[in-house]
């Protein structure tokens, strides 16, 4: 069935874009993709392929599957029992935190230099600031608060800052208007003195929390607020029961600085 210039076909959702078969979602905003079902990947991943196999491609290029996903390695088998040849590439790593039930177990956890450095930045920050506190959005607050996040976001320097263009701020708007109410979409500041100066978005699914975009206040860089609200972020997501805090794709190195291992994200390259 042909949607929107994509073929919505079973449990995915592909687009055609001169002639490579993508998963539909978009690079530059979707960091896992791949098939939704209620079944083992095993199952369906034939089927799939199948129906697929005669739309007019040259190249399918599947990318944002988690290696550790049981769909790369269904998706690579049903292509090869179809005779096509498949090349398994790196797409990246997503930095992922395992908590065991609490922040103090998380803190546990870490090696004392970062445990160290996450326990002076909060005592700092509160110390020079007369204390601070992390806020959420609620349905009533979000287009407010959804107006300085775009403001921080935009003053960050580079390309990070020309990102939020008018097309980017409908869709991050439509995020939080669609998912916030159903507490999948999570709006988060620190705020001191009634001033917003870090924020944070992330989505939550299951048992995760995943850390989505960021950005802070440059006056107060060396106060290091955009650390103090990750690692209370972290704190909320223990207490929630989220037994993963996943910092999506992006092999930086400040996500390694709350303790985070590389996940590795998988790629399949699939052609006629």
């Amino acid at each position: 069935m042909v949607e929107e210039g994509g073929w919505d076909v079973g449990a995915c959702a592909f687009e055609l874009v001169d002639g490579r078969l993508l998963f539909l979602g978009g690079f530059d905003v979707t960091d896992y993709m791949g098939p939704v079902a209620e079944v083992a990947p095993e199952e369906v991943a034939g089927e799939l392929l199948e129906a697929v196999v005669a739309l007019p491609w040259n190249e399918m290029d599947l990318r944002g599957i988690p290696e550790d996903s049981a769909w790369l390695r269904a998706l690579a088998s049903a292509a090869g029992a179809l005779g096509l040849p498949v090349q398994h590439a790196a797409d990246g790593v997503a930095p992922l935190i395992s908590l065991d039930g609490s922040f103090d177990a998380y803190l546990a956890n870490l090696p004392a230099k970062l445990r160290h450095e996450l326990r002076r930045k909060e005592r700092r920050l509160r110390a020079e600031t007369g204390g601070y506190g992390m806020v959420l959005s609620t349905v009533r607050t979000l287009a407010e608060d959804m107006d300085r996040f775009l403001e921080l976001h935009r003053a960050s320097p580079g390309p990070k800052g020309k990102f939020m263009d008018p097309g980017m701020e409908i869709f991050f708007r439509r995020l939080g208007e669609t998912f916030l109410a159903q507490d999948r979409f999570h709006l988060a500041f620190v705020e001191i003195g009634g001033e917003k100066v870090a924020g944070a978005i992330g989505l939550s699914h299951g048992n995760t929390f995943c850390l989505y975009n960021s950005a802070f206040d440059r006056e107060f860089a060396p106060l290091s607020p955009g650390t103090v609200l990750v690692a209370g972020l972290i704190r909320r997501a223990a207490q929630q029961g989220w037994s993963r805090f996943d910092m999506l794709k992006g092999d930086l190195d400040y996500k390694y600085r709350f303790g985070a291992r590389p996940r590795p994200v998988g790629r399949l390259v699939v052609r006629r």
